[in-house]
């Protein structure tokens, strides 16, 4: 392969290319992922009187998703590196549209929770595999930026989620069946559909993209080799299988823990939280306001993923946001305000979610092509069983305390464990810049 010199500006250029022609759809992807994802955080204010559902018990229902999401992730993901990124992914959205469109028939609570455990291992290994196909395009010093703005997709899908969710609630109910069922079956079917437009669509690797010029290429490949090669003398981890033994992953493993249990413990119950505080309001009233936070959440989490990408560092910039939202969750059990409450969730929000974009920087530091694979769908399938722990524990503590103070400090107390984790990682290990000297070893 001839050797391609790209001056910075060409660089950026032409990440910025790939960036146009690939993020967006796959953001998309992501918007409607989560959507089918957290939308039962809004049926549950139909569905669990219809269906008789406690505090605990929705709490449950909400989490059982990240139980066989955790046992389906690293499969999905290896699957994924075998058969290609278009293929996999294609399959994983018309599964879990189909599944979210059955939700839309369950009679009782077994069925919602058995749907919902479905769902998770039909939606198993989406998220991995984003990040390993980004890692396939964009080199380290690029990523932040690139993972910042495809999470924007989270946000944006919050933001969505609640104007869409409760206006087909309040007002769709035809055949007479209930809105919250419409609402199901209406934001399950664009899974589908995606999932066959996704074939045509994306592209598994640089070099077969008809997007580049020949030489843009080269470039890429050889960069992305440099990088390969530099991980593999850093990490020495000749196996995909020998990640299981990296202590390095099931320390990041934590880190992401720590930040899915603050983030899907106040997500999945924010919008019975707000209507406990405006118990006037209407559903669509509290879908709109419902989108505050997450317009906040976007803003915050593209300028600490550019800044971390601009300084080139990593464990400030994933750990002191998350630090912010502890103190936005402490507030939260300290006001009965309305418009307090929404600062407090404007802070908490934009804490967690800054975090994330930049958090994906730091295991592209230690897993080379060979071992992502299988060590992004171990961090994430970790992680994501705080999509069960937070939102079940708010209810648990609800019941048993009447309120959520006590699970806004239990979300809390994960929040400053994320900080102090991610700190944690020794500064010179976290450098971004020690994937330049591909001689530095962890």
């Amino acid at each position: 392969m001839a050797n391609v010199v790209f001056t910075e500006e060409r660089e950026n250029q032409l990440m910025s290319k790939i960036r146009w022609k690939i993020v967006p759809y796959v953001m998309l992807l992501y918007i409607v992922a989560m959507l089918d994802r957290v939308n039962i955080g809004f049926a549950a204010l139909q569905m669990n009187k219809d269906l008789g559902i406690s505090a605990s018990m929705f709490g449950m229902l909400a989490g059982v998703f990240f139980i066989t999401y955790f046992f389906f992730e690293v499969p999905s993901n290896v699957i994924m590196h075998k058969v290609g990124a278009r293929k996999w992914i294609a399959r994983i959205l018309v599964s879990w549209g189909l599944v979210t469109v059955f939700l839309a028939f369950a009679q009782n609570v077994t069925h919602v929770a058995i749907l919902r455990g479905l769902l998770g291992a039909a939606e198993a290994g989406f998220y991995p595999c984003i990040v390993l196909y980004f890692t396939f395009w964009f080199p380290t010093k690029h990523f932040a930026k690139t993972m910042s703005l495809f999470m924007c997709g989270m946000a944006l899908a919050n933001i969505i989620v609640g104007p869409i969710s409760s206006w087909i609630m309040e007002n769709v109910t035809w055949m007479g069946m209930a809105g919250w069922r419409w609402m199901f079956i209406l934001e399950g079917l664009p899974a589908v559909i995606l999932g066959f437009v996704t074939l045509f669509i994306l592209v598994d690797r640089p070099d077969q993209a008809k997007f580049l010029t020949d030489e843009e290429k080269q470039w890429l490949m050889a960069e992305l080799e440099r990088e390969h090669v530099a991980k593999q003398l850093k990490v020495k981890v000749a196996s995909k299988w020998e990640v299981f033994k990296n202590s390095r992953v099931w320390h990041l493993s934590f880190c992401y823990l720590c930040y899915v249990l603050a983030l899907y413990g106040l997500g999945m119950w924010m919008p019975q939280i707000l209507k406990n505080l405006a118990k006037a309001m209407s559903l669509s009233n509290i879908g709109l306001i419902s989108t505050i936070p997450y317009m906040c959440a976007i803003i915050a989490m593209v300028y600490v993923a550019r800044r971390s990408d601009a300084m080139q560092e990593r464990r400030y910039h994933t750990a002191l946001p998350i630090g912010i939202a502890f103190f936005g969750l402490i507030g939260l059990t300290m006001t009965d305000n309305l418009m307090t409450s929404m600062l407090l969730l404007c802070v908490s929000q934009m804490g967690i979610y800054a975090f994330v974009g930049t958090f994906w920087s730091l295991p592209n530091m230690y897993l080379s092509e060979a071992t992502a694979a299988v060590g992004i769908a171990i961090i994430n399938s970790v992680g994501n069983l705080g999509g069960f722990f937070g939102p079940y524990m708010v209810g648990f503590l609800k019941d048993a305390t009447g309120s959520t103070n006590a699970g806004m400090y239990f979300l809390a107390t994960f929040a400053i464990l994320g900080t102090i984790s991610v700190l944690a990682i020794p500064k010179k290990e976290a450098a971004a810049e020690s994937l330049k000297q591909p001689g530095i070893k962890a």
